[in-house]
């Protein structure tokens, strides 16, 4: 321990012995409080800077009979010093290529080792395939043959087997079964969990939703706290309109439901199974079970109209 004490003193003070020494004490020392209270108490300035070495405690403890073990570090940006954010953002560079190297050794493809983010703890399981710019944050699990495209952001997420999250896809303390498609420009928000086969399409968003096996909703809605069965088919442009300005409602589908485009589910509202429901409805009583439900004002042209026309300068 000479050899890390001296190193780090000014070249006034170590001998020639010393400078050619080529370790470097990386400043970090562990020892029981009392002991260190005991040591910097006797820490003297009794050197050429004139100044008090922290180091300098190594030589008491051997003094005092403690035994004193150096641990060298197996890569030198273990200890890396920050002193700005550039520093800051170099080291942070390196943990992020030490995680994507060992998720490599694990059989995990990425597609950029250099742009990926673990930002918490991701495990993977076999033939995990990862795009470009994705980030992981919390706990996140995805199981085997789970496919991540580019642009994606996934917190404390789990993700069974077979299912593919495509492009810009923001997934957020959800659980996603296996074998569903999900995306691009999905967003599942947190308390939402998804069984076997389910898809969750383009500019889509759920929240504080379960969703039953093999159900869609492939284009353009919004699903909020509601419980949604299995095979039911959500159109384009659907809503849960579960807020009324001061409460919460819930919004229940029922098995093999089809909801056609542009229906307003107004909560608390319950559509039972196998209903369907006409594009463009507006529902705020319960649907009944196996029948055609709309809510279609009659369509109406106007003789003679005309359009308005800008008025020429």
């Amino acid at each position: 321990m000479a050899r890390a004490r001296c190193a780090h003193r000014r070249g006034k003070d170590a001998s020639a012995e010393q400078r050619a020494i080529g370790e470097i004490n990386a400043g970090v020392l562990a020892a029981r409080t009392e002991r260190f209270a005991q040591w910097l108490l006797r820490l003297t300035s009794n050197n050429a800077q004139g100044e008090y070495y922290l180091t300098d405690v190594l030589s008491l403890a051997v003094s005092d009979g403690v035994p004193v073990v150096a641990v060298s570090a197996s890569d030198p940006m273990e200890v890396q010093g920050v002193n700005d954010r550039v520093q800051l953002a170099a080291v942070e560079r390196t943990l992020q290529r030490q995680a994507a190297q060992a998720l490599l050794r694990d059989g995990v493809t990425l597609a950029d080792p250099a742009r990926i983010d673990v930002r918490g703890t991701l495990q993977c399981g076999k033939d995990v395939a990862i795009d470009i710019n994705c980030i992981f944050e919390g706990t996140v699990t995805l199981g085997d043959a789970v496919s991540i495209g580019a642009h994606c952001l996934l917190n404390n997420v789990s993700i069974g087997a077979g299912s593919v999250v495509a492009a810009f896809s923001h997934l957020e303390d959800a659980e996603i079964g296996g074998r569903c498609r999900i995306g691009p420009y999905s967003r599942i928000r947190p308390a939402s969990v998804l069984g076997d086969e389910v898809h969750i399409g383009n500019f889509v968003e759920v929240k504080a939703t379960t969703i039953g096996a093999r159900s869609k909703a492939n284009h353009l809605a919004y699903i909020g706290d509601a419980s949604v069965g299995r095979d039911v088919n959500v159109g384009a442009g659907t809503i849960t309109c579960n807020y009324d300005g001061a409460n919460k409602h819930r919004t229940i589908i029922e098995d093999d439901v089809h909801i056609g485009s542009d229906t307003q589910l107004i909560a608390p509202v319950t559509v039972r199974k196998g209903a369907t429901i006409g594009a463009g409805a507006t529902i705020s009583r319960e649907v009944p079970a196996g029948e055609l439900t709309i809510s279609q004002n009659k369509q109406v042209t106007v003789p003679g109209w005309k359009r308005p026309v800008k008025a020429r300068r």
